[in-house]
């Protein structure tokens, strides 16, 4: 979601003015936690509230498509929802449970009873990805992390069965630690410091001459090879991921993916499959998170957790960072360029996330896509999955060729 979009806040929706911005309550951090190099503390607590901010809907914004959901019958207690989606090649399920404190010892045999129930239900399903939460704490996807997630392809059933048996090694499932950062609510007052006439001119210059200018990337420097970047923000998600790294491997296209560390974490399998297909892994803060109330130190952090869980999976160092909704001040790009990293911007955001249906995204993004652009999607957007593949074939027959943002010709 763009940031002159954020601009104009639904008053109905947030209740503040029309300057404002609502920011949820989350824990809070140790001091050190915020004022120096954050670390993952094994005694550091699961945030116990949604971490981050209530995300502001802009204006125009329409009702998301229905996902369409599996009955299982008899029903099983503790699966709260199972939702499934296709891309015309392959149907993907994820299946959201719920326990109390007593069933946590049973984790493994649970997920493997929902997978295998899951599974039956549909025989047309590729794929179950199940996410297990605390019962008492559960606020769905952005809250608090699950306790155990797990991927399992129909193919791969019986792998996870004797990983649940007898404990074999399984790469696709995530248990939480426990040791992962709390976070402590950023201010509710904006920075107002100006940039300064040096940073004023970097940004103009990376504007209208793209490359990395300042650490600042807009877009690509040559205007006259057909190559854009092609970038995904918010990941992984356990649904779409799968879905969507399938139409990117038919098309044989590369994109980056901007993740968000908390995500990474709890699905760090995901991660995994992006570097196996040479896409590219990218900071999107740890907790998605707007920047611009944060102290630098704050910034840091949330720029420094993403950074070390992704490369802790991916053994390669992050180049690249967006900030969330593209909300920043002069402070977070230096906090950024202090981590080595390029803060990267777009040229064509056709609003997915607003859902204005499947005709007139397709229609924006052809109508942007040009030499050196960046085209920003969201992987969790349902709508951006339904045209994406029409999308990719019409570059391609234009001559196009989508990459990575370190791809493009800077």
């Amino acid at each position: 979601m763009s940031f002159s979009r954020l601009r104009l806040l639904a008053l109905s929706v947030l209740g503040v003015g029309m300057l404002g911005v609502a920011w949820a309550s989350a824990p809070a951090t140790t001091p050190a936690a915020v004022s120096a190099a954050p670390t993952l503390a094994p005694s550091a607590p699961i945030p116990a509230l949604p971490p981050g901010q209530v995300q502001p809907v802009a204006p125009g914004t329409r009702t998301p498509p229905k996902i369409p959901t599996l009955t299982l019958t008899p029903a099983i207690p503790q699966v709260h929802q199972v939702q499934y989606l296709g891309n015309g090649f392959i149907e993907v399920a994820h299946a959201i449970v719920t326990v109390t404190p007593q069933e946590r010892i049973n984790l493994r045999p649970l997920a493997l009873q929902v997978a295998q129930r899951v599974l039956e239900a549909r025989p047309s399903l590729n794929e179950v990805d199940i996410s297990i939460y605390a019962k008492s704490s559960y606020a769905g996807f952005g809250g608090p992390l699950p306790l155990m997630t797990a991927s399992v392809p129909r193919m791969r059933f019986g792998d996870f069965g004797r990983w649940v048996s007898s404990k074999v090694p399984y790469e696709r499932v995530w248990v939480n630690p426990g040791n992962l950062p709390a976070y402590r609510a950023p201010d509710r007052v904006r920075e107002v410091l100006p940039p300064t006439a040096s940073e004023l001119v970097n940004q103009k210059q990376a504007r209208l001459h793209g490359g990395v200018v300042g650490g600042l990337l807009y877009r690509g420097k040559d205007r006259t090879l057909p190559i854009a970047a092609l970038t995904f923000d918010d990941a992984p998600h356990p649904m779409y991921e799968p879905l969507l790294l399938d139409v990117l491997r038919r098309s044989g296209n590369k994109a980056t993916f901007f993740v968000i560390g908390r995500n990474a974490a709890a699905y760090p399998y995901f991660i995994r499959d992006m570097v196996e297909a040479r896409h590219e892994i990218a900071n999107h803060t740890y907790h998605h998170v707007r920047l611009s109330p944060l102290s630098p130190s704050e910034a840091s952090a949330e720029m420094h957790w993403a950074n070390q869980i992704l490369e802790g999976i991916t053994h390669q160092k992050v180049r690249y960072f967006r900030p969330p909704g593209g909300d920043y001040t002069p402070q977070t790009l230096a906090a950024a360029r202090s981590l080595g990293l390029t803060t990267v911007f777009w040229t064509d955001d056709p609003g997915d996330f607003q859902n204005p249906g499947e005709m007139l995204l397709e229609s924006r993004l052809r109508n942007k896509l040009r030499p050196g652009g960046i085209v920003l999607l969201h992987d969790n957007a349902p709508q951006m999955l339904q045209v994406l593949q029409s999308f990719l074939s019409a570059a391609r027959h234009q001559g196009y060729s989508l990459t990575t943002v370190g791809g493009l010709p800077k």
